[in-house]
């Protein structure tokens, strides 16, 4: 199971490459791989890049991969599933829970599904918190050979597993917390293990 962070966003709302920022003396995408790792369902973290960020991430370290379509998140998937199962997340999600990931992970093993994606109750997906088959890669080609950029659209059309949020543990849902402006860094140090 590969742990995919998707890093091709251009961080319009936050005024810059926020993946690089450095938070703690760490750059912001650094957080959220080093969580991922924990997740003991996760054999190796992999970056989906932009081709114009490509060069910057592959200094972190780990496997950069990049993501030729840039049609967004889907595109990101796509790219991941060519190298097998992934648990996808974004970059920018430096709270997750490996323990969440981890339940994730089993779930969407033990359901054979092409996709397990937590649900909220108001039928809100959250696909960048989210375990997909290397399969599901045909499908998101066809949605993309039809101009259909959208991955909720895409799990829904499929025959996904759901995972309903309420009935977990509450202190999990900081795993969905993204960073989109700089006054959501504020956060991060309030939540910051130490």
């Amino acid at each position: 199971m590969i742990g995919a962070v998707l890093a091709g966003g251009r961080g319009k709302r936050f005024g810059g490459d926020k993946l690089l920022f450095k938070i703690s003396g760490k750059p912001l995408i650094l957080h959220t791989i080093e969580r991922l790792e924990e997740a003991k369902g996760v054999d190796e973290v992999v970056l989906v890049a932009s081709p114009e960020n490509a060069g910057k991430l592959e200094k972190l370290g780990y496997r950069v991969v990049v993501d030729e379509l840039l049609v967004g998140p889907i595109g990101g998937i796509y790219t991941a599933l060519s190298l097998g199962d992934a648990f996808v997340v974004a970059g920018d999600m430096p709270l997750l829970v490996p323990e969440f990931v981890d339940f994730v992970v089993e779930r969407f093993k033990g359901s054979k599904k092409p996709a397990c994606v937590p649900k909220w109750s108001n039928g809100y997906l959250e696909p960048l918190h989210a375990a997909y088959s290397a399969g599901f890669k045909e499908f998101i080609q066809e949605k993309i050979n039809e101009g259909q950029y959208a991955i909720n659209r895409a799990i829904r059309e499929s025959d996904a597993c759901y995972i309903e949020i309420e009935s977990l543990p509450e202190e999990w849902r900081e795993s969905f917390f993204n960073v989109n402006t700089r006054e959501d860094l504020g956060r991060i140090g309030k939540y910051n293990r130490p």
